[in-house]
């Protein structure tokens, strides 16, 4: 075991992140992300379960989702009134946003390894994400 006094004298240079550093708190951002999101949906699917878990569905007609379901501001709407459905969907935006957050932690491990050619072709695939994201997006 280390001594916490051997940590007071580190300096800077000893503090420095490495490679390994980086892939470890990815793979941890991967992990912790999907954990959180399947949580979250098993959340809404017990709470929707509570709501409306006990009605007959009516597979005669197809109904579409309604907006709430499909921006942003409506899912945190449904959230402030406790709808289960918004509660699966925060789950599954979760999910989406754990790999975008992968490519920003990659991102950021290529500035300081001063990695140009890296740094500007995960740029580029960052911004094609959120481009194609918020593009057609209604908020």
């Amino acid at each position: 075991m280390v001594s916490t006094t051997n940590f007071k004298t580190m300096n800077k240079e000893n503090k420095r992140v490495t490679d390994y550093d980086m892939e470890q708190l990815i793979g941890q951002v991967l992990r912790y992300g999907v954990v959180i999101s399947g949580a979250i949906a098993i959340i809404g699917g017990i709470w929707y379960l509570f709501q409306r878990g006990s009605g007959i569905p009516n597979y005669t007609q197809f109904n579409g989702e309604p907006a709430g379901y499909t921006s942003f501001t409506g899912i945190i709407k449904g959230l402030s009134r406790g709808s289960a459905t918004e509660i699966i969907q925060l789950g599954v935006l979760v999910l989406i946003s754990t790999p975008i957050l992968r490519i920003v932690f990659s991102l950021i491990s290529f500035v300081m390894e001063r990695d140009k050619l890296y740094v500007v072709l995960t740029a580029i695939v960052l911004s094609i994400i959120l481009f194609s994201m918020f593009a057609g997006l209604k908020v």
